[in-house]
């Protein structure tokens, strides 16, 4: 499998822990009879903001992974060094924008971010030996 099919590989596997986790903490909204729409409209930006911060690595990751098989290893440590900074800014700032535009449940919006780690432990639970 090349590089980029990696990258969407597992942006999927990440979107799916994703979307089930910001699910559950939804319907745990319902079930305590504490859902709005803000629930859902936080949930549901949170999820986005998620998981496309993990394809924003997972393609920079890719590029610096090809720049290292062009010899360019200094390069590729640059870019990712570079990218971190710039992505966690650009998530920070569109999450406060959404969280002080009173539309979204801050609950609901930020604690997507925490269904990363979690998802990426289960799937290498699963994962087949030498994948």
């Amino acid at each position: 499998m090349n590089s980029r099919k990696i990258a969407l590989h597992e942006t999927g596997i990440i979107a799916i822990g994703v979307l089930i986790g910001t699910a559950i903490l939804v319907g745990i909204f319902a079930l305590l009879g504490k859902f709005t729409p803000s629930v859902l409209l936080g949930g549901i930006i949170g999820a986005i903001l998620t998981i496309a911060n993990f394809f924003g690595m997972a393609v920079i990751s890719t590029l610096a992974a090809d720049r290292a098989e062009q010899q360019d290893t200094e390069g590729g440590k640059k870019l990712i060094k570079s990218s971190y900074p710039i992505r966690i800014l650009v998530l920070a700032a569109l999450l406060i924008v959404f969280a002080k535009s009173g539309f979204c449940n801050v609950i609901t919006l930020v604690l997507p971010l925490a269904f990363v780690r979690p998802t990426i432990t289960i799937s290498e639970f699963f994962r087949k030996k030498g994948e």
